[in-house]
């Protein structure tokens, strides 16, 4: 046996086997030193060496500057908050499984943010709306194309049908963007069918979010903003179980007097793809999570107010966690930016304003030209009342009450629909109105849904021009539509490739109904019919006024309206004297307004009003999304800024730019006289003066203004058109007008820092341009500007600006009046005739400025048509005072019947301004008490 082994050991190592052996152990023993070495003896110090090779900036965005008023009262700043932020960093073992625990902790600390007060932080495009559905909020198309593309991860020109979806990529609706990134397709967030509609969309937008930093998951992606102690402290005692959730200290943009300012100051919020574009172009210190101004001053003055952001150098590992911060850069503070404006006249202003247009409202319900059964309805169709609470499990029982009843009529306008769908074959112009109504907005869900091509519909074609004319049947001309590829089948239940029309038709009734079911227009409709018929009364929606907390509650109020002892009548009225319940809240004509108050010496601006405003507050930082799309519904429309956007014809107030034109071109003097016998015989339309079948008899142009004589400002239009040839003739009458309007400023907009729409000066017909009419469309600031001109001869550039300055108090950038000297367009003889008249205007005022003394006022009036069916823009321009002028103000109240009321308005303003009254005393007297005029066919 041994002699056996040993003869074995003697082959083996004279064999190649040996050698073989030998070099295997010894790479081995080779491999297992070199282990050791590495993870024993230098273990430590790889570790570090390798963290430390993954070196990344983090930016530290610079504290925003403030913004003051003239006085310096502070109006936007920053306080100290806390935010709730996430990062991406959990060790998972599968993406199906990252995705469930991901979705499930979101939804935990979501519910726990919403159960304690907060919000989570949404600048998603997309938003989920009261009744369920979803809509985008861009408003570019490019915006929407570069959002589509983000979500599918390919070139716009690349997205394509998904089949899987059932969806056209480059055309998906919001819906289907929510049902794509819920799915359990590559790259989406495989939500669970078990969350609800509110909670799966909460989820959305957060797994978006933190998507956005799927390449730099050390950064931190911001769940909510400004949460309270109690939300602190649940993150911090669950941060075992939190995986990647924390809290950090951050600032937040505040804003104080927010409705009287925001019109102007804006609002600042998280920097969107385009606008990181754009302002990394001139500054590439920007980051993509950085907060900039989106609107008004906080976007035009974002280069000074935003700083210099610091940097922060830091180690991460390999799954991006922070392991060292290695160096820091600390954050330059933003420059302070001083408006021209004085917050106080800004805020009594729009006191005022308001309260002459509640006065309005007030007035016209009284005499019953606004029918108090258009009041009720305002209630639900403005949305001061919410229809979506009335079928709530905590509604209450007058909730209930009518939302059965609405039900049953839904029903019922539903069966009327299919009826017409199904067999009608009259034409829309025999329909009862309120069928019609049904059918206008079935036509426009259609469009707005992109199921009716309404770019291919050929508007010449005959059946197209019936259809237009009421002659056709809705369910004819849906058939032809089918006919004709005006409709998109593939938004419809059916098989694209072989279903025939009379299928198409089928499943185009089914989306009709649809979609009507769920339709808040469509139920608004309804509602409108009920309140007209009293199926719901003014009783029941005044008590919903208190059930939903429209109104503080007062059980005697909700006592005496429930047993009649309280009509609702009288207790609308009350509300609206009070201005409880606002004009804004109604959106009922007229529910706008704007005023512009200058300063005549240097040209800046006091005051700049938009009537109705917004809190920012709730804009700013994150969208707070519910109210964000309250005010796109809201019919008042708070967001436009009445006095830089709005346009409308400027009525008589225009005069002075046609006196002006006549006087320079020497058509009429100072002391030649017009006879208005009430009608302008020189061309074909005759046009009537505002006193027909009065006249105004002999007038000069002093007197033509205090007038507001039409007849005399026709013959003025006329004679510059017959100026250069001795006949009439328009393009060289529309010539001189344009020329004296451009002198005031009127084709170009004021300089202002904010959105402002260009003014349009009348292309046509000087006859009617001489009167404010034609097609000039202009804005109140235009209009403030006109009249600063015209009572200093300068011309200025506005800014809303006064002055900027650093953190340590310096100088910046500091406000240059810039004007151009008019004054040589007259002599001094012809403006005085313009200042005289305008102040006769003010003299013949006696229902607005009667008994007015402490200072004297100058102005002009205008009263305009813009629409038949409503009332006419009510204006008015001047300046005080009158023999030195200091301020200068321009009024407009949208559709307020007539001047005077705008008139009245200013005269508030002014008495407030000169100290001749104090603001309470001016608001003492309530809706009821402010001067209002009614309708009038007078356009002066």
């Amino acid at each position: 046996m041994i002699y056996d082994i040993k003869d074995f050991l003697k082959k083996f190592f004279s064999s190649r086997l040996f050698v073989l052996a030998a070099v295997i152990i010894f790479m081995f023993a080779l491999l297992a030193e070199r282990v050791f070495t590495l993870q024993i003896i230098k273990g430590a110090d790889y570790q570090k060496n390798f963290i430390m090779l993954i070196k990344k900036p983090l930016s530290i965005e610079a504290s925003r500057g403030n913004i003051y008023d003239v006085n310096g009262e502070l109006l936007a700043y920053n306080q100290l908050a806390y935010s709730v932020v996430i990062s991406d960093n959990g060790s998972y073992s599968s993406t199906k499984e990252h995705n469930r625990l991901l979705n499930k902790e979101l939804n935990e600390i979501i519910n726990v943010i919403k159960n304690n007060g907060g919000s989570i932080y949404n600048d998603f495009p997309v938003v989920l709306n009261d009744d369920g559905t979803y809509s985008f909020t861009l408003t570019s198309e490019t915006s929407k194309k570069r959002f589509l593309s983000d979500v599918f991860g390919k070139k716009y020109d690349k997205l394509e049908y998904n089949k899987a979806l059932g969806f056209d990529e480059a055309n998906a609706s919001a819906q289907n963007i929510i049902d794509f990134l819920s799915s359990d397709q590559n790259e989406c967030f495989d939500i669970s069918s078990k969350y609800d509609t509110q909670a799966t969309y909460d989820i959305v937008v957060m797994r978006y979010a933190i998507k956005q930093n799927r390449f730099t998951k050390y950064k931190t992606t911001t769940i909510a903003k400004d949460v309270n102690d109690s939300i602190v402290a649940y993150v911090n005692e669950h941060s075992d179980t939190l995986t990647g959730i924390s809290v950090e200290e951050d600032t937040i943009r505040k804003y104080n007097y927010p409705e009287y300012i925001s019109s102007l100051i804006g609002y600042t919020g998280k920097i969107s793809t385009d606008e990181y574009n754009e302002l990394s172009k001139d500054d590439d210190s920007y980051t993509q999570n950085d907060m900039v101004g989106k609107s008004g001053l906080e976007q035009y003055y974002e280069s000074y107010l935003r700083g210099k952001n610091g940097e922060k150098q830091v180690y991460v590992n390999n799954v991006g966690k922070i392991n060292e911060v290695i160096s820091q850069e600390n954050p330059v503070s933003g420059n302070d930016v001083y408006l021209s404006i004085d917050i106080k006249l800004q805020e009594a202003t729009y006191k005022l304003l308001e309260q002459e247009i509640a006065g309005i409202v007030y007035s016209k319900i009284k005499s019953g030209e606004i029918p108090i059964s258009d009041v009720y309805f305002a209630l639900i169709n403005n949305n001061v009342v919410d229809l979506t609470h009335f079928n709530a499990s905590d509604a209450s029982a007058t909730e209930q009450a009518i939302y059965n009843s609405f039900s049953g009529q839904l029903q019922n306008a539903l069966s009327t629909i299919d009826s017409e769908l199904e067999s009608g074959t009259s034409g829309t112009a025999s329909m009862s109105e309120q069928t019609l109504d049904y059918f206008t907005c079935v036509m426009s869900v259609l469009n707005d849904d992109g199921l009716l091509l309404s770019k291919q519909i050929d508007t010449s074609d005959s059946t197209y021009a019936s259809w237009k004319a009421g002659t056709l049947s809705p369910r004819d001309y849906l058939k032809y539509c089918i006919s004709k590829q005006w409709i998109d089948i593939t938004k419809l239940d059916v098989d694209q490739k072989y279903a025939d029309s009379s299928e198409i038709y089928t499943a185009l009734c089914s989306y009709i109904r649809d979609a009507m079911t769920d339709n808040k227009d469509f139920a608004k409709i309804i509602y409108k019919y009920m309140v007209n018929s009293g199926a719901v009364t003014g009783q029941q929606l005044c008590l919903l006024l208190f059930d939903q907390g429209v109104l503080d509650y007062d059980d005697a109020t909700v006592s005496n309206i429930a047993n009649g002892s309280i009509s609702p009548y009288a207790f609308l009225m009350d509300k609206i004297n009070n201005i409880e319940i606002t004009p804004a809240q109604l959106a009922l004509d007229p529910c706008t307004g704007s005023c512009v108050i200058t300063d005549v010496k240097t040209g800046q601006l006091k005051a700049l009003v938009s009537y109705p405003g917004y809190d920012n507050n709730k804009l700013a930082n994150t969208v707070d999304a519910d109210y964000y799309q309250s005010l796109r519904e809201d019919k008042s429309n708070p967001l436009w800024n009445y006095a830089t956007q709005e346009q409308t014809a400027p009525g008589s107030t225009f005069k002075m730019v046609s006196s002006t034109a006549g006087l320079a071109e020497g058509v009429i003097d100072t002391s030649s006289k017009i006879n208005c016998t009430g009608i302008f015989t020189e061309i074909s339309n005759q046009p009537k003066c505002w006193i027909y079948p009065g006249a105004h008899g002999m007038d000069n142009v002093s007197e033509a203004l205090r007038d507001s004589c039409n007849v005399f400002f026709y013959t003025t239009g006329f004679r510059l058109a017959s100026k250069d040839t001795g006949s009439y003739d328009d393009e060289n009458g529309m010539k001189y007008i344009q020329k004296y309007a451009s002198i005031y400023g009127l084709d170009q907009k004021s300089g202002v820092e904010i959105v402002e729409k260009t003014p349009s000066i009348a292309t046509q017909y000087p006859v009617m341009a001489a009167i404010g009419q034609s097609n000039n469309n202009f804005t109140t600031i235009s209009l403030s500007r006109y009249v600063t001109a015209v009572a200093s001869g300068k011309l200025y550039d506005y800014k809303l600006m006064n002055k900027i300055v650093d953190a340590d108090g310096k100088a910046v950038k500091q406000y240059d009046s810039k004007s151009t000297d008019i004054s040589g367009t007259l002599t001094q003889s012809q403006w005085d005739a313009i200042h005289q008249g305008m102040r006769m205007v003010v003299e013949d005022l006696h229902d607005v400025f009667g008994g007015f003394t402490g200072v004297e006022v100058s102005g002009k009036t205008g009263t305009a048509q813009q629409v038949e069916t409503r009332p006419n823009h009510a204006l008015f321009v001047g300046y005080a005072p009158s023999n030195d002028p200091e301020i200068t103000i321009a009024t407009r109240i949208s559709y307020g019947y007539s001047s005077h009321n705008a008139a009245a308005a200013s005269r508030s303003i002014i008495s407030y301004y000169y100290n001749l009254e104090s603001l309470d005393d001016l608001l003492a007297v309530k809706a009821e008490g402010v001067n209002s005029s009614g309708s009038s066919a007078r356009t002066d």
